[in-house]
């Protein structure tokens, strides 16, 4: 009996590791990985920046569609222009690094692409979807959860879309507080290569 019980014990921490979710207005989890080429990012070295975190799987033609239009691009590299914005996009569907380090360059990403095959980041933040974007505060904490924008389209210009992620920012920027602060987010369901 007592054996079944710590099993059970087991498997509900165990879930509830795998359920997690960043809550807007609580710190952020902390994490270190690595990028594609080789580069160490840890949040706790980007306080006082705002970072953007983007789950990312060019497979999945919802987020194929922002970066084959190059809304993406320009909005990272829109956003990330002052230096006060961190944008880590972060892969966990491939098993290979060499796979999203031909991608960043071929597609032009400019920002940090973080390979985490096994999802340490993506199950911390309670990733969903590709894409599904989480704003961090320059405290450390949770300022936006959800979708990049609200059009969940696989074609089309992503620019006609209210961008969720642009406009948190952008509070953030001006040190105002971030009005559409969760949302659902939308694409093709994570998927974790280990």
């Amino acid at each position: 009996m007592k054996k079944s019980i710590i099993t059970l014990l087991g498997l509900v921490v165990s879930c509830s590791v795998a359920l997690a979710d960043a809550e807007v207005g609580k710190a952020a989890p902390g994490f270190t990985a690595k990028d594609v080429n080789g580069k160490t990012h840890s949040l706790a070295d980007y306080k006082g920046k705002i970072v953007v975190l983007e789950s990312y799987n060019l497979d999945c033609p919802y987020l194929a569609n922002h970066y084959n239009s190059g809304a993406m691009q320009e909005l990272q590299g829109n956003l990330t222009a002052k230096g006060d914005v961190v944008w880590l996009t972060v892969n966990t569907s491939y098993n290979d690094a060499q796979k999203a380090k031909k991608e960043a360059t071929d597609k032009k990403i400019k920002s940090a692409v973080i390979h985490d095959p096994a999802g340490k980041i993506g199950k911390a933040y309670g990733f969903k979807t590709t894409p599904h974007m989480v704003v961090i505060d320059k405290e450390g904490k949770v300022a936006y959860n959800g979708a990049i924008d609200d059009r969940a389209e696989t074609e089309g210009d992503p620019r006609s879309a209210k961008n969720y992620v642009k406009e948190a920012v952008a509070k953030l920027q001006a040190g105002g507080t971030v009005v559409t602060a969760k949302t659902k987010p939308y694409g093709c369901g994570i998927k974790y290569a280990n």
